[in-house]
Parts: structure tokens; C-alpha cells; sequence
């Protein structure tokens, strides 16, 4: 047969594309070219399947053979068509079943010897492939297992090419050699589990206070800002939310398993279940955070944070350029990064965790220590995290640096558990999710706010807002700070298990909100 098609997909951000691979076979001399935007990587995928046909049994004919990738306006990247490129040029040359491959989506890299090596990505490639109407795909057997994660779709796993070729109904001249799959997944080498240890809540000593507004944060899925002395606590409460997070819906985690596999990360057999928790260091850049690449658009540390938490300690340390990138993700959920040719697009619906020293010594306020910054270099050092990044913030509160005294109250009084808390939160969810049913949004920091000044809801100049009436007129908040202080009071409100927010959920949630000012 002198055409041969079969496909492949080509991933741009999350989202994936399913990829034409044809193959023509000409009688001119001898050579492979593959057209059609690929990469660098791609373009020398010519060299790997000659040597791995030729080692794998099924050498490719003396001819002129031509690949195009179709269509050809989008770019590919990457190693992955090297396995859909190998079984097109081997159907045209009437070595396989041109019928067999045409209706598989084939994933891959080939090594010299022939070996099929696993790709990253697998994960939402295969997804793409579902959604476009493809019921079978072929991956690396070391792929197969994540290949599988998703469902109604039949995974074929092959370790080489050879194995492949004899599935499409090739009739090797000798026996296809069985190379041993001696790598490891990412899972076996780092020993890594996916869903990670759970830090107790109760190793929290005191803070009572912090803690509740924890429960908060995580019932509402809303921001927080923690400022502090040092040993206050702040980097311990951060790392305490995931655990008291509800477990993920099977989208939330097949989204997030997804951005792993995107990203080369530990994968394993099952989907991630626990949220995502992302702390880069104050020296990432803007890239590193939102994503990018001059070639192959990667997920940064805010899209793999997606239906988790990012927390950035050190607030002020960070370039004022890098957290003024997550302003937009943090109001649309939704990372966009345009390069000339594409435009990737990653989720991006994380809870962002600020924390932050009161000064550049780190003593103001501590009533232990002593400041020697003077006021304009403690309000030169807040002002890198910018005004309206803060607005964007729901719980803005102090963390206090502990006494001796206040430990020892602490030690004898009974500490809520990571498991106590998370019930709480999984019930607060509940209530709003009943509240906010037939809408699109299922916790409140989703709700817009004239949603919730409308609908008969809280209205402006009632006696419930009237303390925040007061603060909008003074120009104590903006109108966004109004409508996250409303959705903070509902979601104290479902904490408490009261039936709608009163004066007293809207007057906790307003010194929440403004506690730092304060």
C-alpha cells in the first residue's frame, strides 16, 4: 500500500489534540523526511525508527519515504509520535495491517535497539484520545498502567517495537526479541506515594484562633495571608490545610493526575486522591510559577497546585513580577500563556497560601524581640506584595509567636485532629453544595458577588451588612474586599451550621479580612 495512516496526539498545555500520521512510500532514493511543524526532537524520530525497525526485525525499505503530521498548522513536540511514525512507514511498505493501525492512537518513544520507552504526558493524551472517539490506544508498557486510569478505552502495552509490528499482524522473518523493561517508573525510583503523609493538625500547639480560620479557608476553598515573627507557626499551618481538604472528585483527580503525568512526575496505578500542595522557593521565576518553555509548554508550580494549595513563604522575598502573575489565575482559574504559534491553557483553581515576616528582621510585634527596622523599611518591605494581589486575599490575619506560658496551657487542653477537621470541612462543603445547587459553583469562594447580593440573599443596607456598609463607605475595603467578606460569612456560617450569616459571622469574617490592618 503506498498511503498509510494511522494517529497520534499532540498535547498543548492540558488540552490534546488527535494527530494524522501518514505515510506515503515513493520509488525515488532512499530516505525518511517527516513534515508537517514537528519539533526538533520529532524531526530526528527519522533517525530512531530506521535503527529500531531494523533491530526490531522489520527493517524499512530501500525507498523514499515521506511522514506528514496532519494537520499541519499545529505544532508537535516531542518523542511520543516516534511509535505511530514506525507503524505508518512500516504500513505503507505492507509489513503490518494498514486497516489494524488505522484505527489506533499510538503513544511512544522508540530507542535504537527497538525498545518502546515510556513518554510523559500518557495520561492526558489517552483522555484526548477518549474524547475525540477512540476506543483503543497503544502506549510503552511502562505507560500502560496510568494508560488505564482512564475509562471506557482499551490499552494495548508493548516493550518494543517488534511486539507492535506482530499486534498489526506483521510476519517476522525471525522471533521478536523480548527486551526487558529495565527502567524504572518515576514511582520506583523516588519510592514516592502519591497521595503523600498527611501532617496532624494536632501537632499545632495553641493558636486556637489560626486554627479555626484554617477550617475556614478550607471550607470555603478561599486565600490566606499569614504574617508573623518567625517560629510563629505560619509555615506549619500552610502545611496542615491539604490534609484537612475533602478528598477529590473523580474530575479533580483525573485533573490533577494529569498535570503530573504532564509534568514527568510520579504517576503509579491509581489516581491522586488527596489535593496538591506546591511550596516553591522565593527565588522561582514568573515561568516557573505559571508555566512555560520555549518549545514545550509545561504546567508551573501554580497549575500543578490546581484543586490544591500553593503556598509561597517568604511573601516578600518573591520579585513584586512573579506574584503579580497570579492575579488574573486567581479570579478566572485558568492559566493562558501565548507563544507565537499556540496557546497553552492550564487549570489553575488553587487555594494561594501568603506568608510573611512583619519586617525584614522579622521582630516587629514579637513581644520577645526587638524591631531595629525603621517604619519605612517595614512598610517598604509588605509593599512588595502589592494591593491588589492582597485584595485578591480573603483571611488576612496575625500568627503570634508563642509563650511558654501559652504552651503549657496548650499541652493540657484537647487539640483538634486532621481527621476531626476534615469532617467538619467535608459537612461546611456539604451545606454550601445544597445551597449552591442548579448553579455552577459548589464552594463559596466561587459564588460571584452580585449572586450573592442578589437572589434575596444579603442585601446591601440591611441590618446583617450594616458593619460592612460602614467599611465600604469609609474606604476601608474595595468592593471586591465586600463580596469575599460576604463569602467568608457564608462559609462561617455553614462552619457553624447556621441556617444563613448574621451580624457576628459578617463582623469575624470583616476582621478576617482586615485583621492585619487592623
Amino acid at each position: 500500500m503506498a498511503v498509510a495512516r494511522t494517529k497520534s496526539v499532540a498535547l498543548l498545555g492540558l488540552e490534546g489534540s488527535v494527530i494524522d500520521v501518514e505515510a506515503d512510500l515513493s520509488s525515488q532514493l532512499p530516505g525518511l523526511s517527516i513534515i508537517g511543524l514537528p519539533d526538533a526532537a520529532l524531526a530526528e524520530s527519522r533517525d530512531r525508527v530506521r535503527s529500531a525497525a531494523k533491530n526490531a526485525g522489520c527493517p524499512l525499505p530501500a525507498r523514499k519515504l515521506t511522514v506528514n503530521l496532519s494537520p499541519a498548522s499545529l505544532p508537535k513536540h516531542g518523542s511520543g509520535f516516534d511509535l505511530a511514525v514506525a507503524l505508518a512507514c512500516l504500513a505503507a511498505a505492507g509489513e503490518v495491517s494498514a486497516e489494524s493501525i488505522a484505527g489506533v492512537v499510538h503513544l511512544g518513544e522508540l530507542g535504537l535497539d527497538g525498545r518502546v520507552r515510556r513518554v510523559r504526558g500518557v495520561l492526558p493524551a489517552v483522555v484526548a484520545a477518549v474524547r475525540a472517539g477512540f476506543t483503543t490506544v497503544m502506549v510503552p508498557s511502562l505507560n500502560r498502567a496510568e494508560a488505564e486510569l482512564v475509562p471506557g478505552v482499551r490499552v494495548i502495552g508493548v516493550s518494543t517495537l517488534g511486539q507492535a509490528a506482530v499486534h498489526h499482524g506483521a510476519t517476522l522473518a525471525e522471533a521478536v526479541a523480548e527486551v526487558a523493561d529495565d527502567e524504572l517508573t518515576p514511582a520506583e525510583e523516588c519510592g514516592e506515594d502519591l497521595d503523600g503523609v498527611v501532617p496532624e493538625l494536632a501537632d499545632i500547639a495553641g493558636n486556637a484562633e489560626a486554627v479555626e480560620a484554617l477550617l475556614a479557608v478550607a471550607a470555603g476553598g478561599h486565600h490566606a495571608f499569614l504574617l508573623g515573627p518567625p517560629g510563629a507557626g505560619k509555615t506549619m499551618l500552610a502545611s496542615r490545610l491539604p490534609g484537612i481538604l475533602p478528598d477529590l472528585d473523580s474530575e479533580g483527580a483525573l485533573e490533577v493526575t494529569s498535570l503530573r503525568s504532564l509534568s514527568d512526575h510520579p504517576i503509579g496505578d491509581r489516581l491522586a486522591r488527596r489535593p496538591p500542595f506546591e511550596a516553591p522557593h522565593h527565588t522561582a521565576t514568573a515561568a516557573s510559577i505559571v508555566g512555560g518553555g520555549s518549545r514545550l509548554i509545561k504546567p508551573g508550580a501554580a497549575a500543578r497546585a490546581s484543586r490544591g494549595v500553593l503556598f509561597l513563604d517568604e511573601a516578600p522575598e518573591f520579585p513584586a513580577a512573579v506574584l503579580d502573575v497570579l492575579r488574573q489565575p486567581l479570579e478566572s482559574g485558568v492559566i493562558t500563556i501565548h507563544r507565537a504559534n499556540a496557546i497553552a491553557r492550564f487549570p489553575a483553581r488553587f487555594q494561594l497560601v501568603l506568608a510573611a515576616n512583619p519586617c525584614p528582621c522579622g521582630q516587629y510585634g514579637a513581644r520577645d524581640g526587638e524591631c531595629t527596622c525603621p517604619p519605612v523599611a517595614r512598610r517598604r518591605y509588605l509593599a512588595r506584595i502589592s494591593g491588589p494581589l492582597l485584595d485578591r486575599v480573603d483571611v488576612q490575619m496575625r500568627v503570634p509567636r508563642l509563650t511558654m506560658t501559652q504552651l503549657r496551657l496548650a499541652d493540657g487542653s484537647p487539640r483538634l485532629t486532621t481527621s476531626a477537621a476534615r469532617a467538619r470541612v467535608v459537612a461546611a462543603r456539604a451545606v454550601a453544595a445544597e445551597r449552591l445547587r442548579g448553579t455552577p459553583w459548589r464552594v463559596n469562594s466561587e459564588v460571584p458577588g452580585p449572586w450573592l447580593r442578589g437572589e434575596g440573599r444579603l442585601h446591601p443596607g440591611g441590618t446583617a451588612t450594616r458593619a460592612l456598609d460602614r467599611a465600604l463607605e469609609n474606604g476601608a475595603i474595595t468592593m471586591r474586599g465586600y463580596d469575599r467578606v460576604l463569602k467568608l460569612s457564608w462559609t462561617l456560617a455553614d462552619v457553624d451550621g447556621s441556617a444563613s450569616p448574621g451580624h457576628e459571622h459578617i463582623g469575624r469574617a470583616l476582621f478576617l479580612r482586615k485583621g492585619i490592618a487592623a
